[in-house]
């Protein structure tokens, strides 16, 4: 017999937004269900960076003070790493936390900020299954069915209140997830971890390059972490172009590292020295665009609500963020379909009203960015106009404090 048990809300996905969404709940009192398909901990594609306007909903959450015993250092300056250009400027300060402090931000492996945030939930009551995937969801009168499995072991989950936060790049069974379709211009994600670099600890530098762009950080326990977007097809000529001197195959990684170290001179500084700490990730393809925050029934959090693009270097923040408002939406809202509708309007609104600019203001720069010889535009206008950096990581949100921590 399938195992049947009821919620008041089930999360799909236990990624920042989702954890983020199921913790504030369970504190005010809701029985809630995380379903989760990896184990943990576990790598995943991101570039690791937190504003520090999220520091007050870390605290929130109750992960704030292990957040700043494992998180690296203060990233006090954003830079420009294009061709021969190595150019810095000042990060805007956020407002100054409760503790006088927190005024910049800070960057955490995933393996251990998804690790906080699932122990926080699990010890506020949520129940966790992991590794577990949904695979259906289907209507219930006012409820809804989720199908999990894991293995040969199926069981249902029952709540009125489904959330998707299960990210973008995968697809799946599931109404929430996209379809996939490959595209000459879709863009990858690529990331790894090194140890013994020679990158400056406070700084953060963008990196443009022929087909694509990333970054570099500084995150916990002398890692760095460096990110990157690369165009499909830019992927495919790189793999070619490399593949013959070797006389063998070039694997996907192999070619970006390769380009990402032939492009950027900063790149190739910081790296010189430093080794690197387990394997190339790859993801994507990546979706950046504003969508549905509740359609079929279903809310959506994080990437799966709308993501930017990663040149800004905002997406956890916009995860943890988006889960915290949808929270905030549903713990007030009258029980019964009209009344998850009324949170649903709401909660899109904020969501808009947080995000949009953010979206907007990535989607402009990777347009410059990813436009054939604009790397060399860019460098050249960074070079006269350093604060256009300062500018553009205001613009990204950095110093936009979180609602209901004013």
């Amino acid at each position: 017999m399938t195992r049947l048990s009821t919620h008041d809300a089930i999360v799909i996905g236990a990624g920042p937004a989702g954890t983020s969404v199921a913790l504030t709940l369970a504190r005010r009192g809701w029985a809630v269900a995380i379903v989760e398909k990896s184990a943990f901990p576990r790598r995943k594609v991101c570039g690791e960076y937190i504003s520090a306007s999220n520091l007050a909903l870390l605290d929130r959450l109750e992960i704030g003070d292990a957040w700043r015993t494992n998180a690296g250092p203060e990233i006090r300056r954003v830079g420009l790493f294009s061709g021969e250009t190595c150019v810095e400027a000042a990060m805007p300060r956020a407002g100054a936390g409760p503790r006088g402090k927190d005024s910049f931000g800070r960057a955490l492996g995933r393996d251990i900020l998804d690790s906080l945030l699932l122990q926080a939930a699990r010890s506020a009551g949520v129940e966790i299954f992991q590794p577990c995937r949904a695979v259906a969801i289907e209507p219930d009168g006012e409820m809804q069915r989720v199908r999990i499995q894991a293995g040969d072991e199926a069981a249902m989950l029952r709540a009125p209140v489904i959330v998707a936060a299960h990210g973008s790049w995968e697809p799946g069974p599931l109404p929430s997830q996209l379809g996939k379709a490959n595209r000459p211009s879709d863009l990858l994600g690529f990331k790894a971890h090194f140890t013994g670099s020679s990158l400056a600890p406070d700084l953060m530098p963008l990196l443009a390059f022929p087909g694509g762009y990333g970054g570099m950080v500084s995150a916990d326990h002398g890692r760095l972490s460096i990110s990157c977007c690369i165009r499909r097809d830019m992927l495919a000529r790189l793999r070619k172009q490399y593949g013959p001197k070797q006389r063998s195959h070039v694997s996907a990684a192999d070619a970006v590292s390769r380009h990402l170290l032939n492009s950027c001179r900063g790149v190739r500084d910081a790296l010189e020295p430093a080794l690197l700490d387990g394997p190339w990730l790859a993801a994507g393809p990546i979706r950046p665009g504003i969508r549905s925050c509740y359609e079929g029934d279903i809310f959506r959090v994080g990437n799966a609500a709308g993501e930017s693009h990663p040149v800004i270097a905002e997406g956890i923040s916009m995860a943890l963020q988006s889960g915290w408002l949808l929270a905030c939406e549903l713990e007030c809202a009258p029980s019964g379909r009209a009344g998850r509708e009324a949170a649903a309007r709401r909660y899109e609104a904020a969501w808009k009203r947080l995000f949009s600019t953010r979206v907007y203001a990535a989607a402009a720069v990777a347009g410059i960015a990813l436009r054939p010889g604009s790397a060399t535009l860019m460098a050249a206008i960074v070079r006269n106009f350093p604060q256009a950096l300062t500018l553009g990581a205001q613009l990204s949100g950095k110093t936009k404090p979180v609602p209901g921590f004013v």
